[in-house]
């Protein structure tokens, strides 16, 4: 049911902390006011609901099925988890599969845009992760499918999504990624660095020709190295950076989310799933576009690769819920500071800001955490929703 006001100890805003904050909801779940309320309300506090940006499924479906009832099934099993928006991400594919998949979830997007009162988290847009990535460091992504940076097939792509690829993961030392890089940047496209095996000189042009962040950090990219940093070291060097990171203590270890935030600091660094469609779901098998992956003990691997004894991370199991406790836990940031990154860094970083802004007229979606900073529901237009235990 919806609440006509919500109450809490504190409310978390992009720039602010509110003390004791009662916020009106109106009829249609938006926000028609916000203003101090009783100084006795419960020690709990609301924040922004969470946008993730590198998600390719959940709760047994993925995004390349590219059907309005996958994306519904993976709004709302995210919508449990603190998510408000997201951005469904695609996996490298066959060309025809691909464009047949970006105009599924256009479809989905446009409809979720005519009716924003929907349940469950919205898509707003879609992350292309591949086909422009290198060999050598394509992580699950199928070789026969990689392409070369192309500025015609890029544009197949953007106009089967009728616009709506929002960001483009892209290997920066391959041929013709500048050509690329600058050509979506102009279109409307950001653009995130990653599968990448560049070298530190390789990665700076692609900065200077418009890249923005950088995909799931550390994964899938040349190891820092004290005499040639690669990609990874201009990432944590460089400042106007944006740097996605999977915190689910598989993909990264502790000490490193611990330097990763001290380099990109709280107005930088993005937390991400990278969740695929054993996301909520029991250990079994899964699929992540055309590959099968095998669950078990919260790692997906590839099948195909377990078969040749290799073990390679094919995506996560990780929530946003669990991404901000186990960012607090690894590094001792406070909860607003986890916050930011999973919520207003995600929203700057793409240009979408209005997204993660608590401010009147805006749709009334926001997380509930208990006094110790656990959290308990997401609140969507205004109405509760129930978290699940998986």
């Amino acid at each position: 049911m919806r609440s006509p006001s919500l109450t809490a100890r504190r409310l978390i805003t992009a720039d602010a902390t509110i003390e004791y904050p009662r916020i009106a909801v109106d009829g249609d779940g938006r926000i028609a006011g916000i203003e101090s309320g009783d100084p006795t309300a419960d020690e709990t506090t609301l924040t922004a609901a969470f946008f993730d940006i590198h998600v390719h499924g959940a709760a047994g479906h993925d995004a390349m099925e590219g059907s309005a009832e996958a994306l519904g099934h993976i709004g709302n099993f995210l919508a449990t988890k603190g998510v408000a928006h997201f951005l469904a991400t695609t996996v490298t594919a066959p060309i025809d599969r691909t464009l047949r998949a970006l105009e599924g979830i256009a479809d989905a997007i446009d409809a979720a845009e005519r009716n924003p009162g929907t349940p469950g988290a919205h898509p707003v847009g879609i992350h292309l992760e591949g086909p422009f990535i290198s060999h050598a460091k394509r992580g699950v992504h199928p070789p026969p499918d990689i392409q070369p940076p192309s500025i015609p097939l890029f544009e197949r792509m953007r106009q089967a999504a009728r616009g709506h690829i929002r960001l483009m993961t892209i290997a920066p030392e391959i041929p013709g990624a500048l050509d690329l890089i600058a050509y979506a940047t102009e279109v409307g496209t950001k653009v995130s660095l990653g599968h990448s095996d560049a070298t530190a000189a390789e990665t700076h042009p692609a900065i200077a020709a418009g890249a923005a962040s950088a995909t799931h950090t550390f994964n899938a990219m040349r190891r820092l190295d004290h005499r040639e940093p690669g990609i990874c070291g201009v990432v944590l060097d460089t400042d106007a950076l944006y740097a996605e990171l999977i915190c689910d203590g598989i993909h990264v270890a502790p000490e490193f989310v611990r330097l990763w935030l001290r380099a990109k600091g709280e107005d930088r660094a993005i937390l991400v799933t990278d969740g695929i469609s054993a996301t909520g779901m029991p250990d079994g098998n899964y699929m992540l576009g055309e590959l099968e992956v095998t669950v078990a003990n919260g790692r997906c691997l590839s099948t195909r690769d377990l078969a040749n004894g290799i073990e390679t991370l094919a995506g996560s199991v990780l929530t946003m819920d669990r991404a901000v406790a186990n960012l607090q836990r690894f590094t001792g940031a406070p909860l607003a500071t986890a916050v930011h990154l999973a919520s207003r860094n995600p929203a700057r970083m793409l240009g979408l800001e209005k997204l993660g802004r608590i401010t009147v007229g805006q749709p009334a979606h926001f997380n509930l955490f208990s006094s110790d900073g656990t959290f308990q529901h997401t609140i969507l237009h205004g109405r509760g929703i129930e978290p699940t235990h998986s």
